[in-house]
Protein backbone atom coordinates (compact mmCIF):
# COMPACT_ATOMS: atom_id res chain seq x y z
CA UNK A 1 0.00 0.00 0.00
CA UNK A 2 2.84 2.42 0.85
CA UNK A 3 4.46 1.74 -2.54
CA UNK A 4 1.20 2.51 -4.33
CA UNK A 5 0.77 5.76 -2.39
CA UNK A 6 4.41 6.78 -3.06
CA UNK A 7 4.02 6.04 -6.77
CA UNK A 8 0.77 8.04 -6.94
CA UNK A 9 2.37 10.96 -5.10
CA UNK A 10 5.35 10.89 -7.49
CA UNK A 11 3.03 11.03 -10.50
CA UNK A 12 1.09 13.96 -9.07
CA UNK A 13 4.23 15.94 -8.25
CA UNK A 14 5.89 15.40 -11.63
CA UNK A 15 2.74 16.08 -13.64
CA UNK A 16 2.00 19.46 -12.07
CA UNK A 17 2.00 22.22 -14.66
CA UNK A 18 4.96 24.54 -14.40
CA UNK A 19 4.40 28.26 -14.30
CA UNK A 20 3.31 29.11 -17.83
CA UNK A 21 5.04 32.49 -17.59
CA UNK A 22 8.45 31.08 -16.63
CA UNK A 23 9.86 30.95 -20.16
CA UNK A 24 8.28 34.25 -21.16
CA UNK A 25 9.77 36.03 -18.16
CA UNK A 26 13.34 34.89 -18.86
CA UNK A 27 13.93 37.91 -21.04
CA UNK A 28 17.37 39.53 -20.50
CA UNK A 29 15.98 42.99 -21.30
CA UNK A 30 13.16 42.94 -18.74
CA UNK A 31 13.60 42.51 -14.98
CA UNK A 32 11.03 40.66 -12.87
CA UNK A 33 9.07 42.89 -10.50
CA UNK A 34 6.30 41.56 -8.29
CA UNK A 35 2.99 43.41 -8.14
CA UNK A 36 -0.69 42.79 -7.47
CA UNK A 37 -3.36 45.29 -8.55
CA UNK A 38 -7.15 45.32 -8.78
CA UNK A 39 -8.99 46.97 -11.67
CA UNK A 40 -12.61 48.05 -11.28
CA UNK A 41 -14.15 48.07 -14.77
CA UNK A 42 -16.93 50.35 -13.52
CA UNK A 43 -14.36 53.17 -13.41
CA UNK A 44 -14.12 55.21 -16.63
CA UNK A 45 -10.41 54.50 -17.24
CA UNK A 46 -10.99 50.70 -17.16
CA UNK A 47 -14.51 50.59 -18.65
CA UNK A 48 -13.28 49.76 -22.20
CA UNK A 49 -12.28 46.33 -20.82
CA UNK A 50 -15.96 45.42 -20.57
CA UNK A 51 -16.00 45.00 -24.36
CA UNK A 52 -14.06 42.36 -26.35
CA UNK A 53 -10.99 43.42 -28.34
CA UNK A 54 -10.40 46.50 -26.19
CA UNK A 55 -7.25 47.22 -24.24
CA UNK A 56 -6.21 49.73 -21.62
CA UNK A 57 -2.82 50.99 -20.50
CA UNK A 58 -2.43 50.94 -16.71
CA UNK A 59 0.33 53.15 -15.35
CA UNK A 60 -0.25 52.53 -11.65
CA UNK A 61 2.90 52.88 -9.54
CA UNK A 62 4.61 49.53 -9.19
CA UNK A 63 2.59 47.74 -11.88
CA UNK A 64 5.11 46.16 -14.20
CA UNK A 65 8.22 47.78 -15.60
CA UNK A 66 6.66 50.46 -17.83
CA UNK A 67 3.07 49.92 -16.76
CA UNK A 68 0.84 47.13 -18.05
CA UNK A 69 -1.51 46.59 -20.95
CA UNK A 70 -4.71 44.68 -20.11
CA UNK A 71 -6.69 43.23 -23.01
CA UNK A 72 -10.17 41.71 -23.29
CA UNK A 73 -9.67 38.76 -25.67
CA UNK A 74 -13.38 37.87 -25.60
CA UNK A 75 -15.41 35.11 -23.94
CA UNK A 76 -14.38 36.30 -20.48
CA UNK A 77 -10.68 35.87 -21.30
CA UNK A 78 -8.45 38.73 -20.17
CA UNK A 79 -4.72 39.00 -20.90
CA UNK A 80 -2.12 41.31 -19.35
CA UNK A 81 1.32 42.24 -20.62
CA UNK A 82 4.09 44.57 -19.58
CA UNK A 83 4.17 47.76 -21.61
CA UNK A 84 7.97 47.59 -21.96
CA UNK A 85 9.26 46.57 -25.39
CA UNK A 86 10.40 42.97 -24.96
CA UNK A 87 13.19 43.08 -27.55
CA UNK A 88 14.79 46.37 -26.53
CA UNK A 89 16.90 47.48 -23.61
CA UNK A 90 14.98 49.90 -21.39
CA UNK A 91 15.17 53.36 -22.94
CA UNK A 92 13.06 56.48 -23.44
CA UNK A 93 11.38 54.86 -26.47
CA UNK A 94 10.68 51.45 -24.93
CA UNK A 95 7.15 52.02 -23.62
CA UNK A 96 4.67 50.48 -26.04
CA UNK A 97 1.45 52.12 -27.15
CA UNK A 98 -1.88 50.50 -27.96
CA UNK A 99 -3.10 50.62 -31.56
CA UNK A 100 -6.29 48.59 -31.97
CA UNK A 101 -5.48 44.97 -31.07
CA UNK A 102 -1.73 45.55 -31.24
CA UNK A 103 0.96 47.12 -29.08
CA UNK A 104 3.62 49.11 -30.93
CA UNK A 105 7.20 49.56 -29.75
CA UNK A 106 8.42 53.04 -30.65
CA UNK A 107 12.09 51.93 -30.63
CA UNK A 108 11.81 49.58 -33.61
CA UNK A 109 8.14 49.98 -34.73
CA UNK A 110 7.51 46.29 -34.01
CA UNK A 111 3.82 45.42 -33.76
CA UNK A 112 2.84 42.84 -31.12
CA UNK A 113 -0.54 41.12 -31.20
CA UNK A 114 -2.45 41.53 -27.95
CA UNK A 115 -4.10 38.15 -28.61
CA UNK A 116 -0.76 36.29 -28.57
CA UNK A 117 1.91 38.73 -27.35
CA UNK A 118 3.99 37.91 -30.43
CA UNK A 119 5.57 40.05 -33.15
CA UNK A 120 6.77 38.70 -36.49
CA UNK A 121 10.52 38.13 -36.57
CA UNK A 122 11.12 39.02 -32.91
CA UNK A 123 12.90 36.75 -30.44
CA UNK A 124 10.93 37.57 -27.29
CA UNK A 125 7.15 37.86 -26.85
CA UNK A 126 5.54 40.47 -24.65
CA UNK A 127 6.06 39.75 -20.96
CA UNK A 128 2.77 38.32 -19.72
CA UNK A 129 1.13 38.55 -16.32
CA UNK A 130 -1.66 36.62 -14.66
CA UNK A 131 -5.24 37.89 -14.71
CA UNK A 132 -7.97 36.65 -12.38
CA UNK A 133 -11.59 37.69 -12.81
CA UNK A 134 -12.82 38.36 -9.27
CA UNK A 135 -16.40 39.19 -10.27
CA UNK A 136 -18.21 40.64 -13.30
CA UNK A 137 -16.49 44.03 -12.93
CA UNK A 138 -13.23 43.40 -11.06
CA UNK A 139 -9.93 42.04 -12.40
CA UNK A 140 -6.85 41.14 -10.41
CA UNK A 141 -3.58 41.44 -12.35
CA UNK A 142 -0.44 40.04 -10.73
CA UNK A 143 2.71 38.02 -11.14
Amino acid sequence: MARYFSFLLLIIITSCDRDRNSSVNNNPYLPNYSFDIMLNMNLPQYNPLVYPSNAVYVNTAGAGIRGIIVFNAGSGNYLAYDAACPNQALADCSTMTITGVNAICACDNASYSLFTGLAAGKQYPMKSYRVQMIDATTLRVYN
